[in-house]
């Protein structure tokens, strides 16, 4: 993609949210333009939003963490005010874009914190190159060597429907009840919805739910993960209200996770549904502060 048509993509883009001390670039790597808000400064905290959200998730969390940590929020392919070349989104473009985005900004190794669709490309980086992660926090997600059960099923009852998304399809209901704990405000529903306003960034619904949530299932349907080993240092958080993915579902699903993983923690987050950094980002910030203190 030139100039010109980078230039014309970023004018069908909304205007974006402004957070009191956030700085904002884009930086391009083959095939991709990655919006990046960063604030704070030291060792470097990689920020992976959830869907359908942007870096603006990390607007409460991220704040908190930026008096220890340069903390890098960026928009992955598909969301927010981040372009791609190609409409198409694979099992691991955002693993790889990722990765081309920390040797851009020369990110030698990073912490990482990763909520929802986050959680995919943390987890492939994690496995495949786990000299580049110090450590992660996972929220809301289940550790990939768990076995998928039928007892999964009504955390993914949302995926037929966002799969074959067609475009004026309104995505508020994914932030009401059961999926939020609290109502969440008219704004904040518009504010993280509001880049879907750009065809691009719509259309990509369907690619992030047949390509990444896609191409993922038949390795966590096939046990693969189980064969492999999680060498990171590892602490995955569960809302009490976002059921049936609790602390204590995912404790008695996973069994010894010492099999699967070197350093593996599991906790939980009170008064809060599957959006935690939400309805409880005060929790969420302290567990990430404490366990990046404690390992990494």
């Amino acid at each position: 993609m030139d100039e010109k048509t980078w230039a014309d993509a970023a004018t069908t883009a909304p205007p974006m949210p402004d957070v009191a001390g956030f700085s904002h670039e884009f930086i391009d790597t083959p095939g991709l333009r990655t919006h990046v808000a960063t604030i704070g400064a030291g060792e470097p905290v990689l920020m992976l939003h959830g869907f359908p959200q942007h870096w603006w998730q990390w607007r409460t969390v991220g704040v908190g963490l930026a008096d220890t940590y340069r903390v890098i929020c960026p928009d992955l392919r598909g969301s927010g005010w981040t372009r791609a070349a190609t409409s198409r989104i694979e099992r691991f473009s955002m693993r790889d874009d990722l990765l081309a985005l920390m040797d851009a900004m020369e990110l030698d190794r990073v912490r990482i914190v990763a909520h929802d669709m986050g959680a995919l490309p943390a987890a492939h980086i994690a496995y495949a190159h786990p000299d580049r992660v110090h450590a992660m926090v996972v929220l809301s997600v289940p550790p990939p060597f768990m076995p998928m059960t039928l007892g999964m099923l009504p955390a993914m009852k949302h995926v037929p429907k966002l799969r074959f998304h067609r475009r004026g399809q309104s995505l508020a209901y994914l932030f009401e009840a059961p999926y939020v704990a609290k109502p969440m405000p008219a704004l904040t529903v518009a504010t993280y919805l509001g880049p879907l306003s750009d065809p691009a960034i719509e259309d990509a619904i369907r690619e992030i739910y047949r390509g990444l949530i896609g191409g993922e299932v038949p390795a966590l349907a096939t046990g693969r993960y189980r064969k492999e080993r999680l060498r990171v240092p590892s602490l995955y958080a569960f809302s009490e209200k976002d059921e049936p993915l609790t602390a204590s579902f995912v404790r008695s699903h996973s069994g010894d996770t010492s099999r699967y993983a070197d350093h593996f923690e599991i906790a939980s987050v009170d008064g809060a549904a599957h959006f935690m950094t939400d309805d409880n980002p005060e929790e969420v910030l302290s567990l990430a502060r404490d366990f990046f203190a404690r390992v990494g």
